[in-house]
């Protein structure tokens, strides 16, 4: 048996805040359903947003971070609070905590990271516009999970990229089991060897090739590395059902990999052309002036 193993230590950047998901603007309770909601208009002019003045002067070729140490230890509800008072260094502390948890999941979605971009961006606008109908007793880092997913969704719906089903991709053939024991944590961020990155683009590409209900919950269980609880509450799915789309992904993916490897593995010390070329005619030319040196002998 093929044994394959895929293990980079993880970076973890996990919120755990109690509390129950609270729906947000647009959102049925079934991910696969949203409605565009309204227009969003903020409560007060953008102009009204509080930046102390000696951030108000910085440099327009290198816009200064409003971020300090000093917000990073305020929880999610403090900083809620602030940013509900329009105050920019809690809207950019936000969004800076939660940033690669959206972009993973915007990214899982839409198969492109410009357009996981732009989703993530409408997210934060739809978030920040409507605070006042997030709860203080409900995870805020689930409902804005929720609004980038329902941002992605509505996004690829636009663009109409086409989506392999849940049964066109069931019906296909999953090649030969593959028992192994392997993991996938911030491979999909690491980018400072060849190897990695390697290791990363086969990655994606796999994930990618993966149905959309199963890879967003492996993105948000073995990318972003929540638990399954936090995952169910960001997806609005019962816990079970997270459990049987993480494990048919990881199937999934077990035998994309394979085959995968399977194939180079024919290509492995791969001979023939130039190598070929320069083999033989070095022998002979050796062997031209080993008869020659005999004949004068």
């Amino acid at each position: 048996m093929l044994e394959l193993e895929v293990r980079v230590a993880a970076h973890r950047s996990l919120l755990k805040i109690p509390g129950t998901f609270c729906s947000a603007p647009g959102i049925d309770s079934d991910i696969g359903r949203s409605h565009p909601p309204a227009e969003p208009r903020l409560e007060s002019p953008v102009s009204d947003l509080h930046i102390p003045q000696a951030q108000q002067v910085a440099s327009a070729q290198k816009p200064q971070s409003l971020f300090s140490s000093a917000l990073q230890a305020l929880s999610d509800g403090e900083l809620v609070e602030a940013a509900q008072r329009l105050d920019a260094r809690a809207f950019e502390t936000l969004m800076r905590r939660h940033n690669r948890r959206l972009f993973r999941a915007a990214r899982s979605i839409l198969r492109d990271a410009d357009a996981a971009e732009d989703a993530v961006q409408e997210a934060y606008i739809r978030a920040f516009t409507h605070l006042s109908s997030y709860a203080p007793t409900g995870s805020f880092a689930a409902w804005l999970t929720r609004i980038a997913i329902n941002e992605a969704l509505m996004l690829k719906r636009r663009l109409k990229r086409p989506a392999l089903s849940l049964d066109e991709f069931e019906g296909r053939a999953d090649g030969d089991p593959v028992h192994a024991s392997w993991r996938a944590s911030d491979v999909l961020a690491t980018t400072d060897s060849s190897e990695h990155a390697s290791i990363r683009q086969v990655l994606e590409q796999a994930l990618d090739r993966l149905p959309q209900d199963f890879r967003i919950v492996f993105v948000l269980r073995e990318v972003e590395q929540l638990s399954i609880a936090e995952t169910a509450d960001c997806l609005g799915l019962h816990a079970g059902t997270v459990k049987t789309r993480l494990h048919r992904a990881r199937a999934k993916l077990r035998a994309d990999l394979t085959r995968r490897i399977r194939r180079e593995q024919l290509e492995v010390f791969e001979f023939g052309g130039e190598r070929c070329d320069h083999i033989v005619a070095a022998v002979l030319r050796r062997l031209s002036a080993g008869a020659a040196g005999r004949s004068t002998g």
